[in-house]
């Protein structure tokens, strides 16, 4: 049997939804495509896009999850590539205080969400 699976999206959970969407907005510029919300209001889903691709982000809220995530050495990531001029939106990361690690030798660096999650930008040119 041969599958051909395609990426559909990717799911973080968030403690504070309505500034995880503000971080991914100013940010990466991600918008809000869709969104879910239980009838007994115990979660909320919302799915951000990038207005080019299907590929979603599901950011998780859950009503009875008040503390921080404990992300431990959980070192998966979301990458995204940016257009423009990357050392412009390097320095607008810079500014924004979200840069928690840059590699200079290989031309990138991370910025981290108010959940501590890890975000790869690269430059849209390979």
């Amino acid at each position: 049997m041969e599958i051909k699976g395609r990426f559909d999206h990717f799911n973080i959970n968030v403690t504070d939804l309505d500034k995880s969407i503000a971080f991914y907005k100013e940010a990466l510029g991600l918008t809000e495509v869709r969104r879910k919300e239980s009838s007994d209001g115990s979660f909320i889903l919302v799915y951000l896009g990038d207005g080019v691709s299907s590929f979603s982000l599901e950011l998780t809220w859950l009503k009875d999850h008040t503390q921080p995530y404990k992300l431990g050495e959980n070192e998966s990531h979301l990458c995204i590539r940016v257009e423009g001029d990357y050392d412009k939106i390097r320095e607008y990361h810079r500014q924004m205080g979200c840069i928690c690690y840059e590699n200079h030798s290989m031309g990138l660096y991370f910025i981290n969400d108010p959940d501590d999650y890890w975000i790869e930008v690269l430059p849209v040119k390979y």
